[in-house]
């Protein structure tokens, strides 16, 4: 018996395969992306990097970010101990210095964190710090501070384009990035790939999708992604099991649109599992194996996100 195609049979047939092939080329894609997750020393509130540093691998991730007081202590572990013999721990557990969190000296003041990066770190490593300003500011004035904090920024936007690290500016509650707007105005006017956002649900709508779009229109302006989301025990000293809400897989926000969405991107940067507890600078868990465990739980679902 012999079957006459129609036009339309075989454009929907052809439709229909091409969308397969599509689909596939997707999966693929998604399937060969992983993160490239950091450590925070911070959850670990004051032990030292010789106790953290054989963590990083336990946690599945392959580098470490450094916190100041008064969130953690390791940062000043580098004067303390010299940075020969930290470079020393660095290569004995493998770990690369992925970041280092520079809230304490402010994003003008970044030249002693450059130093440390280019002594222990690479090229990549990022510096995460924050955009002082108005939190109140909307459409042309947006911009026109946006602007004048770059123009302020650009002796520091030199050094990460001279090689010595990547900086990204935080989206922080009280500060000039503080909203989806301004993200978006932000990743628009930037004229440097080394510098860009660091991307924190927890200061934004606990919506999955607005999170996507946003680091979606942002491309390649994402550097440093934050895996935490809102919960008042960010703020306020609650029972551990609701300050521990902060942790992806435990709270209500469904990380899955940001995660496919890096995914989709291919996001090279850092992403690192992080809450903050309180007090600051105290441990999330009262062991070390306890908090190891817990950022591999969230690890694992974040992974898990991906699979499905």
């Amino acid at each position: 018996m012999r079957t006459t195609l129609t036009r339309r049979t075989w454009m929907s047939s052809a439709a229909a395969v091409l969308g397969t092939a599509a689909l596939a080329r997707e999966e693929s894609l998604n399937s060969s992306w992983r993160p490239n997750y950091i450590l925070s020393s911070a959850l670990y509130g004051t032990a030292t990097l010789p106790e953290i540093l054989p963590e990083v691998a336990e946690t599945g991730t392959t580098s470490i970010d450094l916190w100041p007081q008064p969130h953690g202590t390791q940062r000043e572990e580098i004067e303390s101990l010299g940075v020969e013999q930290v470079q020393q721990l660095l290569e004995k557990h493998d770990v690369r210095l992925g970041g280092i969190a520079c809230y304490r000296p402010g994003a003008f003041k970044l030249d002693s964190e450059f130093a440390v990066a280019r002594q222990l770190g690479d090229s990549e490593t990022v510096l995460v710090t924050m955009a002082p300003g108005d939190s109140t500011f909307s459409g042309k004035p947006l911009d026109a501070a946006i602007r004048a904090f770059l123009s302020k920024l650009s002796p520091a936007i030199k050094l990460a384009e001279a090689g010595a690290g990547v900086i990204a500016i935080e989206n922080h509650s009280n500060s000039l990035l503080n909203s989806p707007e301004s993200i978006r105005r932000f990743t628009a006017l930037l004229e440097s790939d080394r510098v860009g956002i660091a991307l924190a649900p927890h200061h934004l709508p606990q919506d999955g999708n607005l999170l996507a779009d946003l680091a979606g229109n942002a491309g390649s302006a994402v550097k440093f992604v934050y895996a935490q989301q809102y919960g008042h025990g960010s703020s306020e000293k609650l029972p551990k099991e609701k300050e521990l809400l902060q942790l992806p897989g435990r709270g209500s926000l469904d990380f899955g649109p940001l995660m496919r969405q890096l995914a989709e991107m291919q996001f090279a940067g850092p992403v690192e599992i992080f809450m903050h507890p309180v007090p600051r600078g105290v441990p999330i868990l009262n062991s070390i194996a306890e908090i190891t465990a817990a950022i591999r739980a969230s690890r694992e679902y974040l992974d898990g996100l991906l699979a499905s």
